[in-house]
């Protein structure tokens, strides 16, 4: 077997072990988000970042939901690891957006966060500001979904078929995730354009 079929055939796989229950809980909860006039926070690293930046795009432009990434402002980005440390970066830019029970954290992740291995410290003080201000919480994280699994309203673990394949199939899916909650009839107001287009 070629590597290109090795690992479609793990695509497949794991679109056939995700939970749709999980995708309509969370569809649910985005929903009532915008509904009650709230804010969506898409926090991301590396891969995930970019992630981040794009979902923004999707859930401004196709489900009418405001939503912001801290890592779309580069200079506050910076500027606040330099002065103040990696590990606070996100918890210090939702605390001057003023996060408040009404909003929601979107957390994409490969690990989801974990401070005994010391990786995304970043995100779990975010996770923790979240929780302690009473905003909802949700993940599209990978492995074993880590700190954002344990705190979440909802996440969705992608699952790992191939050790060696989880960073690429974890963010992979990310966007499949994400784009399935932007379509979705509860939460799409926006025709995109080439459906509207025929």
């Amino acid at each position: 077997m070629s590597y290109s079929e090795e690992h479609l055939r793990e695509t497949a796989q794991i679109v056939s072990q995700l939970d749709p229950a999980l995708c309509e809980k969370a569809v649910d909860l985005l929903a009532a988000v915008r509904e009650r006039g709230g804010r969506l926070f898409v926090l991301g690293v590396g891969g995930s970042a970019a992630n981040a930046s794009h979902a923004v795009n999707d859930f401004r432009k196709i489900a009418g939901l405001e939503c912001y990434a801290p890592t779309d402002n580069v200079s506050e980005l910076t500027a606040r690891t330099n002065d103040e440390g990696w590990s606070t970066v996100f918890a210090e830019w939702l605390k001057g957006s003023r996060i408040n029970e009404k909003d929601a954290l979107l957390i994409l992740s490969v690990g989801g966060g974990n401070l005994e291995k010391n990786v995304s410290p970043n995100l779990v003080a975010a996770l923790q500001l979240a929780k302690e201000r009473g905003a909802s919480v949700l993940g599209i994280v990978g492995r074993d979904g880590g700190y954002t699994a344990k705190v979440a309203d909802v996440v969705i673990v992608i699952p790992t078929v191939n050790a060696n394949n989880t960073t690429p199939h974890s963010e992979a899916f990310q966007a499949v995730v994400w784009h399935l909650f932007v379509s979705h009839p509860k939460l799409k107001i926006a025709q995109t354009k080439w459906e509207s287009t025929k």
